[in-house]
């Protein structure tokens, strides 16, 4: 205990030692901080009112660093030497701390950055106290400081931002107070993670806040912001690109996609000043951290950003090298097996903000392991509650997250998402190849002599129908995976082709069996992990269960099939995903036990379907996941088969995923069918369900070599450069239409096989 009557002559003393705390030795401020710490705890309310008419302009001074770490010292010190009898005092730490949160200074960002996570649980405890006695009225707080301590303790109180730019779309309400939130930390200068679930429209929120703050720049006359960086998964660089010029305009936002090969992506740098978001994937971060750690950007945004939850991987080490004004990772599932993925997480938003790796893992993760042992005991149990709880209070102002469930009437009911891929070597060689055959001029003739001929009266032969649907077959199949068309058994010929791909001494056969040959198996896989699908849960400790999604995956060949369940489920993924089959080769009588099967019992993760058997009055309620690998020439086909998941008595939203490769045929089919990226709800009716008013220009172009375009979609255009909406005829094209005529029952897989032989059109390749 002090001696009361020392107490006035210390009080004396207090405005010299202020001033060492702004000396420029580190033992001197030190000293005076601690100093001052133990005066506190004896005079709380004379000394903290000196200490927030003192210090609180030292965290502001940006003239001179050494005032700046010793208030941050003083502060810190405080902190751990008051601990809830600072709760009055709070408010008046809280705001100028945040400022300091993006300091120049390293040592400054750390100290305030844990004084500031310690104060926040705090807050709640402040609501409805009187300022503190002892303060000055100029200290009282301000208005502004009021109304945002009220909304970093209750987003919904955040006023509606309007937007500074139109979007191309109506907001939902949901996506409204998303934005909301965006503005507040970008406000502030604060990062966070929006965690909404899939579908809900994570791109769009952040798009929006990004076009909005370059808007904002430009009406100030500030100029243009720093560009801003967008890493996503590298099947979704292209969609993002498409989503940004689908919501908002060009003259606001324009894209580069910086990918590719590393001869590319250096001639691409040279664009970067035109383009004011940059989109590229962890891998390219990973390689060009050394030239992209050297910019400075606006916003740093990073998609499904779970993949940054191994604080040592080289991924993660590489992203926190960047630097931004503004950081924001979007996820679904930011903690996926265990509460240490929320460290790096927040490592990577606000360095110390959480402690360090081990400070965090000694005050949550041990209490939280310890207490998911069912034998712990009544106090280990304790713990683990109170650090949760502790856990929540500190991360709650920086995540948002709405579930499907909460925003249910919000929601379409059946969200369409398109994933593009990227040929893989070994595709884009035979590709190439054929495209360079004398197979594809044979065809472009037989089309043409076909068309005139039909002028003439004359109706189109077998052998055309045969040989254009032949030649369709065969680049369908080989945009899903080069095996469907080589077989187990490859011509020397190709062999000999593929051999500078493949590695040396390898057999072709095996090699072509591994997933990376074939970018559709990589995408499901990434696409089964975010469901929670085949992640290894009991590889960490403290694994907390995501809530798992259930999937259907369509497919048009059987052979397909049989190809993902040997070479991803079984051999890639080691058996990690649960599955049950139902394609042409069940009998129809044991179909029924199969779906019953499915539907009854929810440890089965997937189910493996073809198109045909898929859509045929099967109720598959149970699932909410749906990827088609491979897509019907009849859009009406592909939506029968949505259906099964999509009826009475589904209670969840659900998502489609398609898989579609960039620049191919498969592409220029579902331009074609009207097929758009991302649509909720698309409206497929008879008069487009079928390829009949397709031109020969149109059919020949099918046939075109796959373009490595780095741009997101492609859009059919005629000779005149005109775009065809409705794809009607031009000229005459009777004989065309006549060929396509008998598309519906050619598509059919058992019809087709038994009509034509493949075979002998591999071996007309080879030659």
């Amino acid at each position: 205990m002090l001696n009361e009557d020392l107490k006035p002559k210390l009080l004396t003393l207090l405005p010299y030692i202020f001033k060492c705390v702004h000396h420029s030795h580190v033992a001197v401020r030190l000293a005076s901080s601690r100093c001052i710490t133990t005066m506190a705890k004896s005079m709380e309310m004379h000394v903290m009112g000196a200490v927030i008419e003192n210090v609180i302009p030292m965290l502001g001074d940006m003239t001179s660093v050494d005032a700046r770490q010793g208030a941050g010292m003083l502060i810190s010190l405080l902190v751990q030497g008051l601990g809830v009898e600072l709760v009055p005092y709070a408010p008046f730490l809280v705001v100028p701390l945040l400022r300091c949160m993006s300091d120049c200074d390293q040592s400054v960002r750390q100290s305030v950055t844990r004084s500031f996570a310690a104060l926040v649980p705090l807050l709640p405890l402040t609501r409805g106290l009187p300022p503190p006695v002892g303060l000055t009225e100029g200290f009282s707080r301000s208005a502004e400081d009021a109304t945002f301590l009220e909304q970093l303790l209750d987003n919904s109180h955040i006023d509606d931002y309007k937007l500074c730019t139109e979007l191309k779309v109506t907001l939902r309400r949901y996506q409204q107070e998303g934005i909301n939130w965006l503005a507040f930390l970008k406000r502030f200068k604060l990062h966070g993670i929006l965690c909404d679930d899939m579908g809900l429209g994570k791109t769009l929120q952040a798009s929006a806040i990004v076009a909005s703050d370059i808007v904002e720049h430009r009406t100030l006359n500030d100029g243009n912001p720093p560009s801003s960086l967008i890493i996503c998964p590298s099947t979704l660089v292209g969609h993002w690109a498409f989503e940004i010029e689908k919501y908002i305009d060009l003259s606001i936002i324009s894209t580069l996609q910086y990918v590719g090969s590393a001869q590319e992506r250096i001639s691409l740098r040279e664009h970067f000043e035109k383009h004011n978001v940059i989109i590229t994937s962890y891998d390219v971060v990973r390689k060009d951290i050394d030239y992209l750690g050297k910019l400075l950007w606006n916003y740093c945004i990073l998609d499904e950003g779970h993949v940054i939850k191994n604080a040592k991987s080289k991924i993660t080490l590489s992203v926190k090298q960047l630097k931004a004004q503004h950081r924001l990772i979007l996820s679904g599932t930011p903690i996926q097996n265990n509460v240490m993925d929320l460290w790096s997480l927040f490592d990577f938003l606000m360095p110390g903000f959480l402690g360090t790796e081990r400070q965090f893992q000694a005050a949550y993760g041990k209490p939280l392991v310890a207490a998911r042992d069912p034998k712990c005991s009544a106090k280990d149990a304790e713990a683990g509650a109170l650090a949760m709880e502790a856990l929540h209070k500190q991360v709650m102002p920086f995540l948002l997250r709405r579930t499907k469930d909460e925003v249910l009437s919000d929601l379409p009911e059946k969200i369409i998402q398109d994933r593009f891929c990227d040929l893989s070597p070994v595709q884009l060689k035979l590709y190439e190849q054929f495209s360079g055959s004398h197979v594809r001029q044979e065809i472009s003739s037989i089309v043409k002599q076909n068309e005139s001929a039909d002028t003439g009266g004359r109706s189109e032969s077998p052998r055309a129908s045969s040989h254009v649907f032949q030649a369709l077959q065969y680049l369908l199949k080989l945009c899903s995976h080069p095996l469907l068309v080589l077989g187990e058994k490859v011509p020397d010929s190709i062999a000999c082709l593929l051999s500078e791909l493949l590695p040396g001494g390898s057999d072709t056969v095996s090699e072509l069996h591994k997933p990376y040959h074939s970018p559709k198996l990589v995408a499901l896989q990434e696409i089964l992990e975010e469901c929670g699908i085949g992640v290894d849960a009991s590889s960490s400790e403290g694994a907390i269960s995501v809530g798992q999604h259930r999937v259907l995956i369509f497919a048009q060949h059987k052979a397909f099939l049989d190809l993902i369940e040997r070479d991803l489920f079984l051999t890639h993924m080691k058996s990690s995903v649960t599955y049950l089959r139902l394609d042409g080769s069940v009998e129809p009588e044991k179909r029924f036990d199969i779906v019953k099967a499915f539907n009854s019992d929810p440890t089965i993760d997937v189910l493996l379907l073809t198109t045909h058997v898929g859509g045929l009055g099967l109720n598959l309620t149970s699932a909410d996941t749906l990827v088609f690998m491979e897509h019907d020439w009849n859009p009406m086909r592909d939506h029968q088969a949505m259906d099964r998941a999509h009826r009475l008595g589904q209670k969840k939203v659900v998502n489609v995923h398609r898989l579609i490769m960039r620049g191919t045929l498969e592409e220029k089919v579902m331009s074609l069918q009207k097929f758009k990226l991302s649509v909720a709800n698309a409206v497929i009716n008879a008069e487009n369900a079928s390829m009949k008013t397709m031109n020969t220009d149109q059919l020949l172009d099918l046939f075109a070599t796959a373009e490595t375009s780095k741009k997101g979609t492609s859009i059919l255009k005629h000779p005149d450069g005109k775009f065809d909406g409705d794809m009607k005829l031009m000229g005459t094209g009777k004989g065309l239409k006549a060929i396509l005529g008998g598309l519906e029952e050619l598509w059919d897989q058992s019809q087709y096989t038994e009509e034509y032989n493949l075979s002998n059109f591999l071996a007309k390749l080879d030659g």
